[in-house]
């Protein structure tokens, strides 16, 4: 077949930019960039479950409660003083979250402390904080030594994305809503993942551009930055003043449903790697896995342009197989929030069925 010749030159032009600017949908064969080889710790886990013995005095009711009777799930951690400190959600008989700490010398052993670290107290947080309590940390270090942790505060109907600081990780403050505009303070919000930059073992959280980045969300991500870790603002579309969705739920996959993150952003020389969770949804879903299935799966973004996705996973590195991942306070869940690097291998902690504290590990290249 005799092609015209203007044709030709349209074919061997394209041809040239796509080679040069490979698009989303060309990039994806390409994994690595992502962290590679998790395996589940079969023979420990799960590595946390809830325990009847862990008493405390409730500030709010006035009495002693069991207040990881119920579950624990969903925790961040990080390394301190050569030892990984996991800090994980626990909800007591009523559902009332608070926030406990563990502490392992190998990673896999760990020694809760008796009374929760972080709860709602009658302070001036209580009207975000009760009756739902704190939930799903997650944790960074600031250059300067101390330590920020995000969470989200539940009141019975709305969920918040607040922050709070510590120099020992045992003592608290809470600075309240992240999110302080009344445009956003009222609305949904959750899951707050700063970006950082890995120093030695520690997660640093690091300006671009002048900016601290954070993405958050459980249904499309978002993003808001800060010039002092403290005033955030959301990133919003100069026309329309709505938020900026950088990665949204994908009709046919595993993230079909909602994406939110995962651990801190962690910067690399490939771009900004996010871990991010996911659910899949009822229809146009993935058919491999059961409806309303957790996962989770790598997002790679720029590396000065925070918000500009440049690869994405097509499929989940860890998803529930296991009974204790399938059945439980929610079936079929795996949902990632803490990431360490320790002993020459990233170990990834995740809460399964919304009931207990799994761990995966995979070596570092």
């Amino acid at each position: 077949m005799n092609l015209p010749y203007k044709f030709i030159s349209f074919l061997f032009f394209t041809s040239i930019y796509l080679g040069c600017f490979p698009t989303l949908a060309q990039n994806q064969s390409n994994t690595s960039w992502q962290i590679n080889e998790f395996k589940k710790q079969d023979a420990v886990n799960p590595i946390l479950s809830p325990d009847l013995k862990q008493q405390f005095f409730c500030p709010i009711q006035g009495k002693t409660v069991g207040w990881e009777n119920k579950n624990v799930l969903n925790p961040t951690a990080l390394l301190k003083d050569g030892k990984v400190h996991l800090l994980y959600r626990a909800q007591d008989s009523l559902g009332t979250s608070r926030i406990g700490l563990a502490i392992s010398e190998d990673g896999i052993h760990f020694k809760k402390i008796p009374k929760p670290i972080l709860f709602p107290e009658q302070d001036a947080f209580k009207k975000y904080e009760w009756p739902g309590g704190i939930e799903d940390p997650r944790i960074v270090q600031t250059e300067d030594g101390n330590y920020l942790i995000t969470y989200t505060s539940y009141d019975g109907k709305t969920a918040r994305l607040c922050f709070a600081t510590s120099t020992d990780l045992l003592h608290w403050k809470k600075m309240g809503p992240m999110l302080k505009d009344p445009k956003y303070i009222d609305l949904w919000s959750k899951s707050g993942a700063i970006v950082v930059k890995q120093v030695g073992s520690k997660m640093i959280a690091t300006k671009i551009n002048g900016y601290y980045w954070m993405y958050f969300g459980d249904t499309d991500l978002f993003m808001a930055q800060s010039k002092d870790l403290i005033q955030w603002n959301v990133l919003e579309d100069a026309e329309n003043k709505q938020r900026i969705s950088v990665l949204q739920p994908r009709k046919g996959y595993f993230d079909s449903r909602l994406v939110e993150p995962g651990p801190y952003a962690l910067m690399q020389k490939s771009g900004i790697l996010l871990i991010y969770n996911s659910s899949n949804a009822a229809n146009f879903n993935d058919t491999k896995l059961p409806k309303f299935t957790y996962s989770a799966a790598q997002a790679l973004f720029h590396l000065e342009r925070p918000y500009q996705l440049i690869q994405r996973s097509n499929k989940p590195f860890i998803w529930p197989n296991k009974v204790y991942e399938q059945i439980g306070e929610v079936n079929e869940v795996c949902f990632v929030e803490g990431l360490v690097p320790f002993k020459s291998r990233w170990f990834l902690y995740y809460g399964t069925a919304d009931s207990k504290i799994a761990v995966a590990t995979s070596p570092q290249r």
